[in-house]
């Protein structure tokens, strides 16, 4: 079959090539990297930790870190955006854990979950009261849902023979009785998946009759009529209400396409989307014909909400005309909130308001009403526990975001206007009740997703969270805002010496708080401080995964363009490095657009976290001898859509101020400097390499390099090819593919599904290295996607980049002095 890959694949992987530095017959293996890397790349991940809605308990899940290059050769369909796996009727890919501690925050306590052998969980949530805890187990011919208990650990599979349906995301989500849940299953008399046609029965046919309908570039979609036909089968599910004790299921409604299915705070109503034909071959099934309808627990009557045209045209800076961002409003029982446009859903068209909210309360016999209206196009609305609203609303054109005070027989009130881009104005996010509002399973969408949670509320005071980004560097902190004077009180901030995040408040004042604490010597741990009596207790002692990388150094370091744009980098040098040393220096990168040079100036991330290298990451070149420049700032700046007018002159720019302060700083040499991003971080290497000799070598991963070939926008940028066709061309590297003199790889994923970097951008991009005589490898990774995650595939990148680096920076003679960075310019 054309759209699946089979298991068998896996046998043959060792006999496949890859185009080498000259020939196509390089036999190709997966290598390995040196076996310190091994050892610190095969470290156990620390557990991740999930609060329970109560706040007495932490659900550690503990995972296995790396899929095996077999595992994801399975059987795959590519359908409408979404990679499904046909045995499992769910995701191709899982989170992989395999064991789950219950641990509690008062004393420390630990109870084991009983989890199914060779268990593949995913999908950890606890019930509403914290006394049960729902996970997902992915076997190879199905999904079952297990319950535990809290107290005791104990676990059962309540959905027997049937089989729940995961392939639009978390197909199964808790009632507020915290005794039901509710869940998408595979229909139980469904028949054998539809066979594809032997022999077609005519062409595959795409028309447009004289309606401009631009569109991303997009991988998996749907092609012919037998995609359709499996899309159908594979994302049609039945849904039913299942008790937690007993296992009992109760069907709701008839068999349908379901995009997403979300419970009403009440748990009475569900909020349901249908996705109905005809199917787009141009964008992914989010943009589908839909019926949003709320379908009735109790007599399940269905009430429709919106019937929604596809998607197909909608202008790249515009939205829908219909409602969108359907959802349950968090604070009511049953109340559906949505957004309409009011300017047609285009920018350019002037009028005093863009947007307006529209709700409409059980039992959905009326008509709805409006809660608001915004002068810039609506961007989220949150809820406090006492009804209060915060509405957001931003303006492409000046990058700016606001934020209103909505309470019913008020004016509304400014609480926040500022700069989108600019970090040290961000106020932080509310902090929310998890356990007051049902979350979004399934596609969801708007607003936010789902129906979240309401904003907690003590009195006049909300509480907000956020990174702290300053002069300094991120500082996480709480703070207490008084919804009445908009004053606020910092409650608490991370020190300077470390980086402590705040995960939630333990009671209804923040007098006590959650965090997640590191240090560069010390791993990430949970703890709690009580800000009354200032004192602090440990709640987790996760010990060091890799000591070996205890020897690292690193530190935030800052400088300046020759514009007067301030950057800023974290330099990361090697165990035993000896201060005067001069060492190979790789700098790795993604730029960013910003509106202003005030806000591209702002310092974000932190020299105090705790070192912890995984996957294909470039940190781990630092076990190999090199100086890391991880994140140097490259932003790309210019007011309203202009920024990408002199994306090449600012790019080279930053890189010249970033290998200017490793110089400064004695840590490099020019002669041995490498480059290398994934993504827009490998178009960003393309691009050094093509417009200056700054580097010696380039490792760009899963990159564009064509800017024609998106030639409906890219990143931020908006315009199309064909309003600013010079930009497009001096954006693209491959234009000037014959400027390249400097050794670069390239790396794809061969099943790459990100919008815009689809595997032929790398292959067109080599053979026009290769037939300008460039010095270039193209290596392809089978199975992989955008992000890679195989074991064997990630220890081959690994190998890779050290070999490249280690061959063209490291060991690299003394560049020809007449090879300046004027010979591309």
């Amino acid at each position: 079959m054309r759209k699946v890959h089979f298991a068998f694949a896996a046998l043959v992987l060792l006999a496949l090539t890859t185009i080498g530095l000259g020939q196509s017959g390089d036999a190709a293996r997966y290598q390995l990297p040196p076996k310190e890397v091994i050892e610190a790349f095969d470290a156990q991940p620390l557990p991740a930790a999930i609060l329970s809605p109560t706040k007495q308990s932490l659900a550690l899940t503990y995972r296995r870190a790396y899929p095996t290059i077999a595992e994801l050769s399975q059987p795959i369909l590519r359908l409408a955006g979404a990679r499904v796996n046909p045995n499992s009727n769910g995701p191709q890919r899982t989170t992989n854990i395999y064991a789950i501690t219950l641990k509690k925050i008062s004393d420390g306590g630990e109870t084991k979950v009983t989890v199914p052998p060779q268990a593949n969980i995913s999908n950890v949530h606890f019930s509403p009261d914290g006394l049960q805890l729902s996970f997902l187990n992915t076997k190879a011919n199905g999904i079952e849902l297990w319950i535990a208990d809290t107290a005791t650990g104990r676990s059962k599979m309540i959905t027997g023979t049937d089989r729940l349906n995961a392939t639009t995301g978390d197909p199964c989500d808790w009632l507020r009785d915290s005794k039901t849940l509710v869940c998408m299953m595979v229909a139980s008399m469904r028949g054998p998946a539809p066979a594809e046609p032997a022999v077609p029965t005519g062409p595959n046919v795409q028309e447009n009759m004289g309606k401009a309908a631009p569109a991303a570039t997009y991988e998996d979609m749907l092609k012919t009529a037998h995609d359709d036909a499996l899309f159908e089968y594979y994302f049609t599910s039945q849904l039913a209400v299942i008790d937690s004790a007993t296992g009992r299921k109760s069907l709701i409604g008839r068999p349908g396409t379901l995009a997403s299915v979300t419970p009403s705070p009440s748990g009475d109503f569900f909020l349901v989307t249908r996705i109905k034909r005809p199917f787009s071959h141009l964008i992914p099934m989010n943009g589908f014909p839909q019926e949003v309808e709320v379908w009735s627990r109790a007599n399940q009557a269905a009430h429709k909400i919106a019937d929604l045209p596809s998607r197909e045209g909608v202008s790249l800076t515009g939205v829908q005309t219909g409602p969108r961002g359907i959802r349950w409003r968090p604070d009511q029982p049953a109340t559906v909130i949505w957004t309409e446009a009011l300017d047609g859903g285009e920018m350019k068209n002037k009028v005093p308001f863009r947007d307006k909210v529209m709700s409409l309360t059980a039992p959905f016999a009326g008509s709805p009403t409006e809660f608001a209206k915004t002068e810039w196009r609506f961007a989220a609305v949150s809820f406090t526990e006492k009804g209060v609203a915060l509405m957001s609303e931003s303006d492409r054109a000046t990058r700016r975001i606001r934020t209103w005070i909505l309470e019913p027989g008020s004016e509304p009130r400014k609480i926040w206007d500022r700069k989108q881009d600019a970090a040290y104005e961000n106020p932080g996010q509310p902090v929310i009740r998890r356990d007051s509002g049902a979350a979004a399973f399934g596609g969801g969408g708007g607003f936010g997703g789902g129906g979240g949670g309401v904003v907690m509320q003590s009195g006049d005071y909300i509480f907000l969270t956020g990174v702290g980004s300053s002069p300094e560097g991120d500082r996480p902190f709480i703070d207490r805002l008084n919804l009445k004077t908009l004053q606020s009180e910092r409650l608490f901030r991370s020190d300077s010496k470390s980086y402590e995040t705040v995960i939630a408040p333990l009671d209804d004042e923040a007098k006590m708080i959650l965090t997640r604490y590191e240090s560069p010597k010390d791993p990430p741990n949970y703890l709690v401080h009580d800000l009354s009596a200032n004192k602090t207790r440990a709640v987790t002692e996760f010990k060091d995964p890799q000591p070996q990388l205890r020897g690292v150094t690193k530190q935030l370091v800052t400088y300046q363009r020759k514009d007067g744009v301030k950057l800023s980098a974290t330099l990361y040098l090697p165990p035993g490095y000896q201060p005067g040393t001069r060492l190979p220096v790789i700098m790795w990168a993604y730029p960013r657009e910003f509106g202003d040079a005030d806000s591209a100036s702002q310092i974000t991330g932190s020299g105090n976290r705790f070192t912890t290298v995984s996957g294909y990451s470039h940190l781990f070149l630092l076990m190999s001898g090199y100086a890391v420049l991880d994140n140097p700032t490259m932003p790309i700046v210019g007011p309203g859509e202009t920024a990408n007018d002199h994306y090449v002159e600012q790019l080279v720019a930053s890189a010249e101020a970033a290998i200017d302060k490793v110089i400064e700083m004695g840590i490099g040499d020019r002669d041995r400097i490498g480059v290398g991003g994934h993504s827009y971080g490998a178009f960003m290497t393309a691009n050094l390499l093509a417009h200056s000799r700054l580097f010696r070598a380039g490792f760009a991963e899963s990159g564009a390099y064509n800017r024609s070939l998106t030639p409906f926008g890219f990143q931020s940028e908006r315009r199309t090819f064909w309003e600013v066709p010079e930009l497009y061309a001096k954006m693209s590297p491959f234009w000037y593919a014959q400027n390249i003199k400097d050794p670069i790889l390239l790396m794809h994923g061969e099943a790459d599904d990100n919008s815009g970097t689809f595997p032929i951008q790398s292959e067109r991009f080599y053979m026009a290295l290769k037939g300008q005589g460039a010095t270039v490898r193209y290596v392809t990774l089978p199975f992989e996607a955008h992000g890679y995650a195989g074991r064997e595939t990630l220890l081959h990148v690994l190998a890779e980049r050290i070999n490249w680096f280690d061959k063209y920076v490291k060991n690299a003679p003394p560049r020809d002095k007449n090879e300046t960075t004027e010979d591309k310019r």
